[in-house]
């Protein structure tokens, strides 16, 4: 591939979804300038997503939001990748190795599997643990927070 691949975390989708988000229009431009497949996300965190969107926004804006990006994911705007059994594993495995970070989440640890496999290193989130894994991982923003 021509272009470099970005790993979306739920902090992400929930800018997206919140037009007042002091970083809307900045992560809304990178999505705009984006192509096809160049995004990429996870079935953890789109439980995430789910979660937060459904208990935060009222259900048709929680809806649509997660339709418009199953439909992304259709048309293949959007690369949603599975934790399988062997990358479960081995976000158990990091798991261990982060023993002094405990704040790290599974679902983190699940992304940091992924982006390692697929050789993703620029994550659009604000979650400062993708840098403090030691893992070469890039932020995007730099400094959301």
């Amino acid at each position: 591939m021509g272009f470099e691949r970005l790993f979306v975390d739920t902090w992400g989708w929930l800018v997206l979804v919140n037009r007042r988000d002091i970083h809307f229009g900045e992560v809304a431009q990178l999505r705009s300038v984006s192509r096809g497949g160049e995004w990429v996300t996870s079935d953890y965190i789109l439980d995430e997503t789910i979660s937060r969107l459904f208990a935060t926004y009222p259900f048709p804006i929680a809806h649509r939001f997660m339709d418009g990006l199953f439909q992304a994911s259709g048309a293949g705007a959007l690369d949603i990748e599975h934790v399988t059994p062997e990358r479960f594993g081995e976000a158990w495995r990091l798991r261990a190795k982060y023993k002094d970070k405990p704040r790290i989440s599974f679902t983190d640890l699940t992304s940091f599997v992924l982006m390692k496999e697929l050789g993703i290193r620029r994550v659009l989130t604000g979650d400062a643990h993708f840098e403090h894994a030691g893992m070469g991982f890039e932020r995007i923003p730099k400094s959301p927070h």
